[in-house]
This record gives C-alpha cells, sequence and structure tokens, in this order.
C-alpha cells in the first residue's frame, strides 16, 4: 500500500490561490475525507494528487509501506462527479478502457470480476442512455476499480445521485474498499458522508488543511453510533463559527 505526502503544496490561478502551502500526510490504506466550502482548494489538492495539476511549489510523494516489492509507482483511479462515460460504448466498453493495453483475456477477467463487484454484470452491454444515475456512476466506479488502483481518488463520486441511491452506492463502496488494500481520498462536501465513510476528516480553508479529525468507529455505520452525530455536528459547527470571524465588526456610533 502508499501514502500519499503533501508537502508545502502551492498553486495559483490568476487572482484565485486554492492552495497555499497545504501540508498533509494520506495514511495507507485508509478513508481520508476532505471537506470545505466550494473554492477552498479540495478539488484542485486532488488533482494535484493525480498529477492533473502541476504544483507552483511542494510536492506530491507516494510512498510504499514495507508490503511493497521494489520502488513500484502506484496505480491512481479518479472518479467525478460525473460518471464521464462515453455514450456510444456499452457499459464494459467503457470500463475496458482503463485496461486497454493489457492482454485480452487478462482485460476480460478484470472486467467480469469489477462488473460483478459493482453488481452491474447483467447491464455490461447497455448503453449510458439505457442506465439509470445510479448504474452510470456505478460503471464510472468500476473503470476506476478496474486497474487495482493503490490510490483511489472521489471527487464529489456521490453528490450527484438522489438519496437512495447515495446511500446504497456508498454502502457497496465501503465494502469494496474494505476488501482491497487501497488508499482512498474523498472530496466531499457533505459533512455526514465524510463521517461515515472516513477514519480521518480534514478540513480544508483558504487553500489550507485547518482542522483534522479522527474516527475510530467500525464499518458499517449508522449516524447513531455513539458520538458520530456529535462529531458531525462539531464538522458543521466549525464552518458556522468560520463565518462568524470573518464578518466585519459593525462600525462604533457615537450617540
Amino acid at each position: 500500500m502508499f501514502s500519499v505526502s503533501c508537502r508545502g503544496l502551492v498553486k495559483q490561478f490568476n487572482e484565485a490561490a486554492p492552495a497555499q502551502g497545504i501540508t498533509f500526510e494520506f495514511a495507507a490504506g485508509e478513508i481520508t475525507s476532505i471537506v470545505g466550502e466550494s473554492g477552498c482548494g479540495k478539488t484542485t489538492l486532488l488533482r494535484m494528487i493525480a498529477g492533473l495539476e502541476v504544483p507552483d511549489a511542494g510536492s506530491v510523494e507516494y510512498v510504499a509501506d514495507r508490503s511493497m516489492c521494489g520502488n513500484k509507482n502506484p496505480v491512481i483511479s479518479m472518479v467525478f462527479q460525473e460518471p464521464r462515460l462515453f455514450p456510444w460504448l456499452t457499459a464494459r466498453e467503457n470500463i475496458a478502457l482503463a485496461v486497454r493495453g493489457k492482454p485480452l483475456q487478462e482485460q476480460q477477467q478484470l472486467i467480469d470480476e469489477t462488473l460483478q463487484t459493482v453488481g452491474l454484470s447483467a447491464a455490461a452491454d447497455k448503453y449510458p442512455h439505457e442506465l439509470s444515475g445510479g448504474m452510470a456512476q456505478r460503471v464510472g466506479m468500476a473503470r476506476a476499480l478496474c486497474r487495482h488502483p493503490d490510490i483511489l481518488l472521489l471527487d464529489e463520486a456521490f453528490s450527484a445521485l438522489d438519496a437512495l441511491t447515495r446511500e446504497k452506492l456508498r454502502a457497496e463502496f465501503i465494502s469494496i474498499a474494505s476488501k482491497r488494500a487501497m488508499t482512498t481520498i474523498l472530496v466531499t462536501h457533505d459533512v455526514p458522508e465524510a463521517v461515515m465513510l472516513s477514519q480521518t476528516v480534514c478540513k480544508l480553508k483558504d487553500g489550507a488543511i485547518e482542522k483534522v479529525w479522527s474516527i475510530d468507529a467500525p464499518y458499517p455505520r449508522t449516524i447513531g453510533m455513539p458520538g458520530l452525530a456529535t462529531l458531525a455536528d462539531e464538522i458543521l459547527q466549525s464552518f458556522f463559527r468560520s463565518r462568524q470571524q470573518k464578518r466585519p465588526e459593525a462600525p462604533a456610533v457615537d450617540i
């Protein structure tokens, strides 16, 4: 397994600076959520970890643990908010894009295995317009998982789904993650989701890590488990406190 070590990451886009010296260690084999308000740098951080953005300063290092032999580079997969499927390809063909280049027999084995893992074996030959939103997102997840990634990056991967489908897909994801040795980093606006899925929650504010919470509850989780609702409320309240601190003081008025 690999941990992800971010050291002093800086990224500037014109007037915006979504990363202003981010330093954090994402633990190997764990699920870490990144929460924060829009524009605080969550997606930019994820894209720098994925190698889709080059930091202006600082570094991202992938550190293999003792179970890894040699200096193997990690396999990194990313799942986006939208499934981003090619409409002219079937579910199977969309997933196959992730393993192109491998021997054909190995491709088929990986695809069949992953379709079964996400519960889509019966929909393998359907096109995106024939799939529900939840099924399409499962295809996007399957495409990422098919490569057996060492590092899985989720960018609001559950947020576009209806509540029931979102809850079901979260449960399926936890089941999959428990069976695979991978490091997962989830960007989300949904604080209860972060608490339910993660072992660590990081709050990003103004391009830097402001606070970190550790969660020791077993899976599967419910919000009724001791301490989880309180923790979710604590994280949410930290956003309200931040907003109150930003408000300018009213000018003094002489009477």
